[in-house]
């Protein structure tokens, strides 16, 4: 079982926040969506898929982080969190919320090349599930994964007794490291080195098993959800080189006149 976390909506001021209604759920449902684009139509687009401790409202930081990179962004709240509808979400119902908010960011951008998936914590998860699904480069750019995991069983073998014991009862899988050689997309990666709810090495194994290109970025003072704040610098470079070289267009060729 998956704990969520719901609460009243406090978002930046140029955010468009609206609902999708979910299909073929049994009973009316919706998920919640923030829209942030960039006044640079040439930006390139990405999913943003949050982790399990905190809904969109407790991760604006990181989105305006990730905005400041350059970045319009459609950022999704699964059903069990913010003001999606309430349920008792599951990997199931998680995954298919994402699908959702991905044929919704097809829909705002036409450009595959510029479409990116992010996903950090369980959302890393989510990402390469989805990635996996689709292909480069017809369908998406490039995947961004921030304190990702190669399974949840394996975070809860490193949690401790009672959270392997919890683990034997749970059938939230989200194995990336079953699914990541699927991917076939540029790949960021980045890992705080004080990182106490996913080890460093989790990702680091996740890295190893994907394709190149890849990049690996380990902050030396980061933790599990503050890569954006304790390293701005650092955090900001890695976004904008990956911007640059998987994401930008290539430049139309100067023609040269002759006199």
């Amino acid at each position: 079982m998956l704990t969520a976390h719901g609460s009243t909506v406090t978002s930046p001021s140029s955010v468009q926040f609206y609902e999708l209604e979910v299909p073929r759920s049994g009973t009316p449902a919706h998920i919640s969506l923030w829209w942030l684009p960039q006044t640079d139509p040439q930006a390139p687009t990405l999913l943003y898929l949050h982790g399990t401790f905190r809904n969109l409202e407790g991760n604006q930081h990181k989105i305006e982080s990730l905005r400041q990179a350059g970045f319009s962004i459609l950022a999704l709240d699964y059903r069990g969190w913010g003001q999606s509808t309430a349920i008792t979400p599951s990997e199931q119902t998680i995954l298919a919320d994402a699908r959702l908010a991905w044929a919704e960011l097809v829909r705002r951008e036409p450009r595959p090349a510029q479409r990116v998936i992010y996903g950090h914590s369980m959302g890393s998860g989510v990402a390469v599930d989805l990635a996996s699904q689709l292909s480069y480069p017809q369908d998406y750019g490039g995947l961004i994964l921030e304190s990702a995991f190669t399974s949840f069983a394996d975070v809860a073998r490193s949690a401790g007794f009672w959270t392997r014991v919890l683990a034997l009862f749970s059938t939230e899988r989200f194995a990336s490291i079953d699914k990541i050689g699927q991917v076939h997309a540029p790949l960021l990666m980045l890992h705080g080195q004080q990182d106490d709810t996913i080890p460093i090495a989790l990702g680091e194994q996740l890295f190893a098993a994907a394709h190149a290109p890849k990049q690996w970025v380990s902050i030396k003072a980061g933790g599990h959800s503050d890569l954006d704040l304790v390293a701005a610098d650092a955090y900001q470079h890695a976004l904008q080189v990956f911007k640059t070289q998987h994401l930008v267009p290539a430049a139309l060729p100067t023609l040269q006149t002759q006199n």
